[in-house]
């Protein structure tokens, strides 16, 4: 939200910036610079920078600073109290005007989901989204932990395997399968009888890792934690990797080839915060992603 709070006109005080409070408020969520940083798309200093703006309007620190990360203190906690609800109080303005637009549905909207699904998928197929309805703005958040929508880092989630949090309102909208592939040279030479090397990750639940776990006497020659990293190295030649069917198939660099066995396939469930359900500029935006899901479902298991 781009916009900035003002006082009333009073010669002893300042006029407070809104995006400052905004960042304290994320402060408090996350607990520390870098995981702020990380959720906001900016870097630590942007974030230390704004805080600093904060407490010297506000003439007092707001947080403590401790090994562990950052703590509101006493006067943190009230003035959060009411960012918060000030917070609130603007989405429930965006949603009004939401329902007010007669233009068709406009405004923010910010999606998280995986890098690979993201990359690999979606961010191609998004054209008609934006054609149908060029009011949206879509803020993609590629996820390197999960982003809460709880905490409203996020209007909707794509995300892999049921949800914990019943008090969100989702719906599966696909299943990931996984198939071997490896470049043209690679594949024959397996197809030949030989044990080509693997390509895998750093040590994790990934399904790259699944698979040297089930080869423990095979060479791992790449690692990387990135599945759009690990389907360039197998074009290259590295080995065999084990990718999500919407990579692999079609990639023109790479052919599937047998694997003895294959991890479960993993559902892909479609979330938003049950605030939103009803807000146009959000509803568009998930009945696009269900759309291509069931468009794409070749692609999928």
């Amino acid at each position: 939200m781009d916009y900035h709070l003002r006082t009333m006109p009073d010669r002893s005080r300042t006029a407070l910036d809104w995006d400052d409070v905004r960042y304290a408020v994320a402060l408090a969520r996350h607990g520390s610079l870098s995981a702020t940083a990380r959720a906001l798309g900016v870097n630590h200093a942007t974030v230390s920078r704004r805080l600093d703006s904060l407490e010297r309007t506000l003439g007092r620190p707001l947080f403590d600073r401790r090994p562990d990360g950052y703590r509101p203190n006493a006067a943190g906690a009230a003035v959060l109290a009411e960012a918060e609800a000030m917070e609130a109080g603007a989405l429930a303005l965006l949603r009004r005007l939401d329902h007010a637009d007669s233009d068709g549905p406009a405004g923010p909207v910010r999606l998280t989901t995986a890098r690979s699904l993201a990359l690999g998928f979606l961010i191609d197929r998004l054209d008609g989204l934006r054609q149908r309805h060029p009011g949206i703005e879509l803020e993609l958040v590629l996820e390197t932990r999960i982003t809460s929508l709880a905490r409203r880092e996020a209007d909707i989630a794509l995300r892999l395997g049921r949800p914990a949090d019943s008090a969100l309102i989702g719906k599966r909208v696909a299943t990931i399968a996984y198939h071997g592939y490896a470049a043209p040279a690679v594949a024959a030479e397996l197809a030949a009888g030989g044990t080509p090397p693997l390509i895998g990750d750093e040590e994790g639940g990934s399904e790259a890792t699944w698979l040297a776990r089930r080869h423990p006497d095979r060479r791992i020659a790449f690692r990387c934690d990135s599945q759009m990293a690990q389907a360039a190295a197998a074009r290259a030649g590295w080995g065999v990797a084990l990718l999500p069917r919407f990579l692999g198939d079609l990639d023109p660099g790479l052919v599937p080839v047998d694997l003895p066995a294959l991890p479960p396939p993993r559902e892909i469930w479609l979330l938003i915060r049950p605030d939103l359900t009803d807000v146009p500029r959000v509803r568009v935006v998930a009945d696009a992603l269900a759309g291509l899901f069931r468009e794409n479902r070749a692609l999928f298991g």
